[in-house]
């Protein structure tokens, strides 16, 4: 039986979303990861730079491919690899689109996560998965994440 284990929460800062347009793929944008926390029972410590690469689907779906790291309060480093969707009622998707805040229900906006650290406190995270649930801001994200277990 699969179940789900707290680890911790993500507010991160992002940059504004820029536009490479419409590719075979999709409409392809890069939205920048500039900072933020990270706080939860199992870690704590702030957000390291990076980027989320996403592609906005024909059927509407946003593909979320975000990298970044963490560090620790304690100063260990983590990276994160976070895969995921983002879709709603077109209404809603458009509400985001121009930074409004969204009643997260209203969309759907999970990621799967995987982690890489050397240290060895922090061993247990490179053999598990996550699982996100998340709520888009105009200029922030916020991620609950929980261990797969």
């Amino acid at each position: 039986m699969i179940s789900q284990a707290p680890i911790f929460t993500i507010h991160a800062e992002l940059a504004d979303v820029r536009h490479f347009g419409q590719t075979p793929y999709g409409e392809r944008r890069v939205i920048d990861i500039l900072g933020g926390r990270v706080e939860g029972p199992r870690l704590k410590g702030k957000i390291l730079p990076g980027a989320d690469w996403q592609i906005v689907r024909p059927d509407g779906v946003a593909d979320l491919k975000a990298r970044y790291g963490i560090e620790t309060d304690d100063g260990a480093r983590v990276l994160v690899h976070s895969d995921g969707l983002r879709h709603g009622p077109p209404e809603v998707i458009a509400a985001l689109g121009r930074g409004e805040t969204v009643e997260p229900s209203r969309y759907y906006f999970r990621t799967v996560m995987r982690f890489e650290s050397a240290d060895p406190a922090l061993a247990w995270l490179n053999r598990i998965l996550a699982l996100g649930t998340g709520a888009r801001e105009r200029l922030a994200v916020h991620l609950d994440v929980y261990e797969v277990v």
